[in-house]
């Protein structure tokens, strides 16, 4: 079965409550997104799923040359920054889209869903 990454992107400046308004919302979106976890489990898409500091805590490790460097802070700089992620098998695109629909509805935030890269698609990406 296909896996995908079902990532969520959230501001990079964070109120009181996280991305949400009140600490009401906070944790109705909290039980919302533990309920489509839950969902998940119960019918066997759920490979992992977890929610991510805030990105100031982010250290970038760049090994390439004889000694590492770290950097404290993201990689990119940008506007928004993964938030968390499930990783789930689906079927197919259609119902991982489906899927995702769901988590997006549950946490309050926008959902980009990614497929894992596969031995075919690497084939093919070779030409083979």
């Amino acid at each position: 079965m296909p896996r995908y990454l079902l990532s969520v992107h959230g501001p990079a400046e964070r109120g009181d409550f996280g991305d949400y308004e009140s600490k009401e919302a906070m944790l109705e979106a909290f039980a919302d997104t533990g309920a489509f976890n839950d969902m998940l489990q119960r019918e066997g898409h759920l490979v992992f799923a977890d929610g991510l500091e805030p990105v100031a805590t982010a250290t970038t490790v760049d090994g390439q040359g004889d000694e590492p460097i770290l950097t404290d802070g993201p990689y990119l700089e940008a506007k928004e920054y993964l938030g968390g992620f499930w990783v789930i098998d689906a079927r197919d695109l259609d119902e991982a889209l489906a899927l995702a629909a769901q988590g997006s509805k549950a946490c309050r935030g926008k959902v980009e869903v990614r497929p894992f890269q596969t031995e075919e698609s690497v084939r093919e990406m070779l030409g083979e």
